[in-house]
């Protein structure tokens, strides 16, 4: 599966992304964080590409629901992964719309990422 969810510690969840995401898997993602929300209240998320591939070009991105009725439940969003997924992974994020801080680490930043999430 290209998307997983683990909890690591109090309220920081771990998302791994793997291969080329779809619009079917990132809504998997969605509803066990949502679950998630519902269950523990505020995440805080430490988004993994690992051996990302990119976003399905085939895919429907345009369902907003989730943010729209948990985007204020994420309070900080930690994206570690190659530099060259940068923009694309903080305009994906909703970086600079979204209330949470969006930041963007390069892959050997993993520490400086778990730190950022706990201030």
């Amino acid at each position: 599966m290209p998307v997983s969810l683990q909890h690591e510690r109090e309220s920081v969840y771990r998302i791994a992304l793997r291969g080329r995401l779809s619009a079917a898997d990132f809504a998997e993602l969605e509803k066990e964080a949502a679950r998630e929300i519902r269950r523990s209240g505020p995440l805080r998320l430490l988004i993994g590409l690992e051996e990302f591939e990119g976003w399905d070009n085939q895919s429907n991105w345009h369902n907003l629901g989730f943010y729209v009725k948990h985007g204020d439940d994420i309070e900080r969003i930690a994206i570690v992964g190659d530099p060259r997924w940068r923009s694309e992974a903080l305009m994906f994020a909703g970086a600079g719309l979204r209330k949470a801080p969006v930041v963007f680490f390069d892959a050997h930043e993993q520490g400086r990422a778990e730190s950022w999430l706990e201030e």
